[in-house]
Formats: structure tokens, C-alpha cells, sequence
């Protein structure tokens, strides 16, 4: 290959990674697509009115029927015109009248001993304009008294009380008016309110000398020049209100009720069953039904749960990347994905108003068992959106039902390890089901006949989803190559091939295997790994040791045969007891996650016995790998546990007196030369988890060497001076 085009081989490489896993969204979307009923397929283009029905036309739910715009709008300015304007009391114009008749009336006195003309030109000065006889007749003081007299009556009568200005309430329209003044707000029918004509009216009333020529067109023009509008319109609240008004109107005409016929077969369609059926069209067009035909239509609806699946393979890619590089387990989780999605269009098909049905518990058991709670629950939320967002459970509490059902069966089983941990999973189902119906019988009103058949329904889900997951474990565990606590607690079995024949023909090694495993369990239970992993594994660390038992100073009775081989002989021999051991695991199918305790329990490690015999004789082929162990390091929580468990059990055997702290100086020490050696540089680990591992060693080592009381002899015990049974004298063992 040239140089130049691995770059885009590379890429090649990597986009067909993907794409391998990736595909399997897209198949997902289109399965549901061709799964899910469209409740929109029996209704085309609404028949117009005149047109025969071919079919009766029954509505598939309950929908609303809108006002159309025209109607909308007509009845909102109805609306409108029935708000009752707001018209503020000015004060102040009032009391500038009073003011300026009081300043005109001031200015004619002043001017009248000098004559009519004086007069006109003082009221010109206020914008008035009197002619000479009309100026005349305001001389005399009598005459102006009088007129005084009536205008103050009259401003008070009317601009005091309150007057619009003129053809102000003849644009009005609403029966009522509201009168603003100061904080007080009073409703006053229209007619009620005084307007400029019934100003001028009250004016003539008090004329105080009507027979006049002069002075009647003098008194009117101090009508007219007096006159301001004391009742103002607020323009701005008063259409606010009316605004308020017109968006009151609801567009809403009528309900039709789910299940009723529109327009019978061969009926002749009306505008009102018209109406009906554009209504039902719109709301089909709204959920995405009617367009399910369409190329859009359906690229829309696949892309959308294309989106929603494509969430939890974003997960996987960044938070579950093992699971993600296994093409196995991604094959899985889309099965189960599937049997979910088929389920729910079965329901959809069937019962779509008891999405209680829909088997989510199962996937979510499966997930949880096979992988773990976190990664269980996100799939059930993503599957319930999923199947929420199918038109047909649009009506109903799908999404809120498969959501709770879902999660509530991923926290339901932490781990399958005993029949009664299904029992449990289907009681903590039912009880999720039993919390969801009880809600939406309390949002919705149901009656506890409802309530207490979907409880029974959700009763009925949860047990199928808890036996077919136990049933399709073995084989999911065999597709995914995902070893589970049942299938450890299987190898756990004494009575395995390899474990007989290990108490058989090495029965010290058994032995030792047993103690570890006691060790090693507990220690990652104290650190939140995996126990009953540590302890299976335990159980075969050492089953290479069949090959040759009797080398093993464990398994010896008598002289040790390694004192006749050299010592790189001897320590080819242990190094083999690690292929062997992994020849036989593969053999009796042992699962990689427990073949890997065979070799990383010993690491790299040296085999420092026969590496210092080789060294004192002279052996120059003591730098290389002859006496180390081929590894690899331990590359999990559990097989490090091991490798220091291995340690600390063989090495107190050594000791004849071992106390609570000469086990801790050992324990210390072994630990230390572990961590020099970099045996545990591989292992996820923690310094905190290293002192947690400590100490649950020293306690339940402590207790495996705890000293015992002397028992009398004459009882038949066992003192520390027995010295054995004496001759002609019967002896019992214990």
C-alpha cells in the first residue's frame, strides 16, 4: 500500500467500525415504522359536503372541533364592543372653568366704565368675540350679575358633575360606561352620562335673559367659551380591556367523543360532519398520522425514532465503550430493543389503551443482569419515548407507564443469584405498576376497578419478564460471551469435573484454593468489586496443578522431587502449571473472565525459590525470563485481589507462630513487595482500596488462626502436651 493512501484507509477502517453498529438504529427505526399501526390510514382528504361516504367514518379518538377564523374573529369583536370604556374625571378642567370665568368676568368689570369698545377688546384678549351691542349689554352690573349667577350654576350642574366632549358617546357602542374619578371606579349606563348637547340644554335652562337679542348670543358665546370636557376616554386601557377580550375567545366548537361515527357508509356527507372530518384530518396532521404514506411523511417519522434509539448508542460510544467494541453485546442489546418494539406494536395492535402490556420489563431485567442497573434504566427511558411517541398511544399513558414499569424493573434485580431474587423482581414490578396506575387514577379520575386492573395487568408483565429473562439468560450469555452471577454461581458447584478431580488428585492445592477464595471474596465485597467473580476464580487459579499434583509442595506426603531436578527444571514446571491450567479451563469451557485468574494471579513474577538455587550454584541463565511467570499482570479489581491473596495464604503456612500482628507484618510486607515489583501497575486500584483489601485481610485471616483452650484429656479433648494415645489403651479421633 502506498503511503499516501493509508490515511484514507485508515478512515475507511474506522468508518465501517461504526457503521457496523450504527446500522443497527437505523433497522430498529424502520422495524418500528412497518411494526406500529398508523391510525391515520383510514382517513384520506376530508370528503366535502354533498360527496357519498364509501365508508363509515369513525372517529379513532377524541378531538376537537375549531371555530374557524371568521368565526373566531366575529365573536371576539363582539366581545370587544361589549367592554366598557373607561372615562377619567379631569379636575383640573373643571377648575380652569371656574378660573377663567372668574378672570373674563374680572376683565369686563374693568372695562365697562370705559365703554362697549373697552369690552371688546378685553375679551378679545381671551380669544372671545363680542360684537358692540352684545358688548352694550354686558355694561350694566346688573345684567352681568345675573349672568354670573347662571354660569356658576351651570358649571357646577354640569362640568363639576362631569361632561364628555362633543360626539364622543355617539361612537360608543357598549350600553355601559366606566366612570374613573380619583380611585373610584363607577359604572354608569351611557345614556346617564351628560354629554355637550345636554350641556348647552342646562345652559339655556338658566338663561337669565332669554327675551334679549344682545343678550342671549352674548350668554352663549360665554357658554361656548367656558365649555371643557371633564369626562376624558382612556384609550389605552379601555383597548387593553377590549384586547383582554378578543383573547378570551375559545376556539374550541365541540368535542366528538372517541368511537363515534362521523358519517355512515353511503351517507351523503353534510357540512357539519365536514367540518368533523377537516377537524380530525388537522389533528391527524398535527400527530404526524396522515402523513405516514407520504416519502416525507415516513422519512420524518423514521428519522424521529431514529434520534431517539441513536441516544443510547451516543452512550455507549462515550460511557460504555467495552460494550460498544463488541459487536456481540451491541447485536444483543438491539434484539432486545426489538422483541420491546414488536411487544409494544402487538399492544398497539391489540390493546393499545393498556400500555401495562408492553414487555419493557424484560429488555430491562436482560440489561441489568447482563450489564448493569445505569446502563438498564437509560434504555428503558429512551425505549419509552420510543413507544410514547407512536401515534397510536398518543391517547394514552404510554411513555408514563413503560417509563416507570422500565426503571422500576432495572432497579428490581441488583443481581440474580437465587429464585426467590425473581420473586422479589416481579413484586417490585407490580409494586412500580401499582404507583403509576394509582396517579393517573388520581389525575384522571379512574375508579379503583380501573386502577386495580392495570395493577393486575403490570402484576402479570412483571412475571412473564422475570421467566423468559431467566429463561433466555443462558443463551444471551452465550451470544455476548458476558459471564453472570448465575452462570458463576454454576462453576461454584464442587461437583464441577475440574474442582473433583483438583480435591482428588491435589487435595492441598483444593485446599489452599478454598482458603483464598474465603479471602478474596470478602476483600472485594469491602471494596465494591465483584465477590462471587473473586471467589469462583479462586476456585481455579490453581487447576494447572493437575498436571503434575505431587510437585507442589501442598499436594507432598513425602520427599520433595523438585531436590533431584535442576532449578530451572524445577521452575519450568511451575511456570507450566499456568498453560496447563489455562489448556484445561478451555477445555472444560471455563469463561474468559474466570480463565484469566489462572495466569494473572501470578503475574510477572519471579519465581524467587529456584532463581537464588540457580544463582548459588552458578546458573549464568538466571537474567532472562527462565524463572518468571509469563503474566500477564492483573488486569481487573479481582485477579489483584487474588495475586495477594495467593500470597498471604501460602506465606503464613510458613509461620509456626502466627499472631494477630505477625499476620499484619505479613500482610504489610507482601503488599509492599507487590507494589515495588509494579504487579499491580495494571489494576485498577486505589491506595484506599489497598488498605481496605489490608485490613479485611487481617481480620478474616485473624479469625482462621485464633488460638483454641486445652481440652482435658480424661473428657477425651486435646491438650497442647498431647503426646499421642498410649499402648493397649483405645484411642478416638475427632
Amino acid at each position: 500500500m502506498r503511503k499516501a493512501d493509508r490515511p484514507a484507509a485508515s478512515r475507511w477502517r474506522v468508518a465501517r467500525y461504526h457503521l457496523a453498529r450504527w446500522v443497527w438504529v437505523v433497522a430498529l427505526a424502520a422495524m418500528a415504522r412497518v411494526a406500529f399501526p398508523t391510525i391515520g390510514r383510514d382517513v384520506a382528504t376530508p370528503l366535502e359536503p354533498g360527496a357519498v361516504a364509501p365508508r363509515d367514518m369513525v372517529a379513532p379518538f377524541s378531538f376537537v372541533v375549531n371555530k374557524t377564523d371568521a368565526e373566531v374573529e366575529r365573536e371576539a369583536e363582539a366581545l370587544a364592543r361589549s367592554a366598557r370604556p373607561i372615562y377619567e374625571f379631569q379636575q383640573r378642567a373643571a377648575d380652569s372653568t371656574t378660573a377663567a370665568l372668574r378672570a373674563l368676568l374680572t376683565a369686563i368689570g374693568a372695562a365697562a366704565p370705559r365703554g362697549a369698545a373697552a369690552i371688546v377688546t378685553a375679551t378679545a384678549d381671551f380669544g372671545l368675540s363680542l360684537t358692540p351691542a352684545e358688548a352694550e349689554y354686558l355694561r350694566a352690573p346688573a345684567r352681568r350679575a345675573a349672568l354670573a349667577r347662571a354660569l356658576d350654576s351651570l358649571l357646577a350642574g354640569t362640568l363639576q358633575q362631569g361632561v364628555t366632549g362633543p360626539g364622543a358617546l355617539q361612537i360608543e357602542e357598549a350600553p355601559e360606561l366606566i366612570v374613573r374619578r380619583g380611585g373610584a371606579e363607577t359604572a354608569v349606563r351611557r345614556e346617564a352620562v351628560p354629554s355637550y348637547t345636554e350641556y348647552f340644554a342646562r345652559a339655556r335652562a338658566l338663561h337669565p335673559d332669554p327675551r334679549s337679542r344682545s343678550g342671549d348670543a352674548a350668554y352663549l358665546k360665554l357658554v361656548g367659551y367656558l365649555f371643557r370636557p371633564t369626562l376624558v376616554l382612556n384609550r389605552v386601557e379601555s383597548e387593553r380591556r377590549r384586547d383582554e377580550l378578543r383573547r378570551s375567545v375559545d376556539r374550541s366548537k365541540y368535542v366528538v367523543r372517541g368511537g363515534d361515527r362521523i358519517v355512515a357508509a353511503h351517507q351523503v356527507v353534510t357540512s357539519g360532519q365536514h367540518e368533523q372530518l377537516v377537524a380530525l384530518h388537522q389533528e391527524l396532521l398535527r400527530r404526524g398520522a396522515t402523513t405516514s404514506r407520504s416519502p416525507g411523511g415516513v422519512l420524518g417519522l423514521l428519522l424521529r425514532d431514529a434520534l431517539l434509539l441513536g441516544i443510547f448508542w451516543v452512550l455507549m460510544l462515550f460511557y460504555r465503550r467495552e460494550t460498544y467494541r463488541e459487536l456481540r453485546q451491541v447485536g444483543m442489546i438491539t434484539g432486545l430493543f426489538g422483541i420491546v418494539l414488536l411487544g409494544a406494536a402487538l399492544v398497539a395492535r391489540t390493546e393499545p389503551t393498556h400500555p401495562e402490556l408492553i414487555p419493557l420489563p424484560l429488555a430491562a431485567v436482560m440489561l441489568t443482569v447482563l450489564f448493569n442497573g445505569r446502563v438498564s434504566m437509560i434504555a428503558a427511558l429512551v425505549l419509552s419515548f420510543v413507544i410514547g411517541s407512536q401515534p397510536v398511544f398518543h391517547e394514552t399513558p404510554a411513555l408514563f407507564l413503560c417509563a416507570v414499569g422500565g426503571v422500576t424493573a432495572a432497579l428490581s434485580v441488583r443481581s440474580l443469584r437465587r429464585r426467590t431474587h425473581l420473586y422479589g423482581a416481579i413484586l417490585v414490578v407490580g409494586l412500580g405498576y401499582l404507583i403509576g396506575a394509582t396517579v393517573l387514577g388520581l389525575m384522571s379520575d379512574w375508579g379503583w376497578r380501573e386502577v386495580g386492573g392495570r395493577v393486575l395487568l403490570g402484576f402479570f408483565n412483571g412475571t412473564v419478564s422475570a421467566s423468559l429473562a431467566l429463561i433466555l439468560l443462558p443463551q444471551a450469555e452465550a451470544l455476548t460471551r458476558i459471564t453472570t452471577d448465575l452462570t458463576l454461581l454454576e462453576l461454584s458447584d464442587p461437583s464441577h469435573p475440574l474442582l473433583r478431580r483438583l480435591s482428588l488428585e491435589a487435595p492441598g492445592t483444593y485446599a489452599h484454593s478454598m482458603s483464598m477464595a474465603n479471602l478474596v471474596e470478602a476483600a472485594c465485597n469491602r471494596i465494591g468489586a465483584n465477590g462471587l467473580l473473586g471467589r469462583v476464580g479462586c476456585y481455579f487459579h490453581d487447576v494447572g496443578k493437575l498436571e503434575n499434583p505431587t510437585f507442589y509442595v501442598e499436594n507432598q506426603k513425602g520427599k520433595n522431587p523438585h531436590d533431584r531436578l535442576p532449578a530451572r527444571q524445577s521452575a519450568e514446571i511451575l511456570k507450566g502449571h499456568v498453560t496447563a491450567g489455562l489448556r484445561l479451563a478451555e477445555a472444560a469451557g471455563l469463561p474468559p473472565v474466570v480463565r484469566a485468574f489462572i495466569p494473572e494471579h501470578h503475574g510477572t513474577a519471579e519465581i524467587t525459590y529456584f532463581l537464588d538455587r540457580a544463582r548459588r550454584r552458578g546458573d549464568t541463565a538466571t537474567g532472562d525470563n527462565n524463572y518468571s511467570y509469563p503474566g500477564p499482570k492483573p488486569q481487573s479489581v479481582e485477579t489483584a485481589v487474588t495475586m495477594l491473596a495467593d500470597s498471604v495464604e501460602a506465606s503464613l503456612r510458613v509461620l509456626e507462630d502466627v499472631t494477630p500482628e505477625r499476620i499484619t507484618e505479613v500482610i504489610d510486607h507482601l503488599v509492599r513487595t507487590r507494589l515495588a515489583a509494579g504487579q499491580l501497575d495494571e489494576a485498577p486500584l486505589t491506595l484506599r482500596q489497598l488498605e481496605q483489601i489490608k485490613e479485611e485481610f487481617q481480620r478474616m485471616l485473624t479469625g482462621m488462626y485464633h488460638g483454641r483452650i486445652d481440652y482435658p484429656e480424661s473428657g477425651g479433648g486435646i491438650s497442647a502436651g498431647w503426646a499421642g494415645p498410649r499402648v493397649g489403651r483405645p484411642s478416638f479421633g475427632i
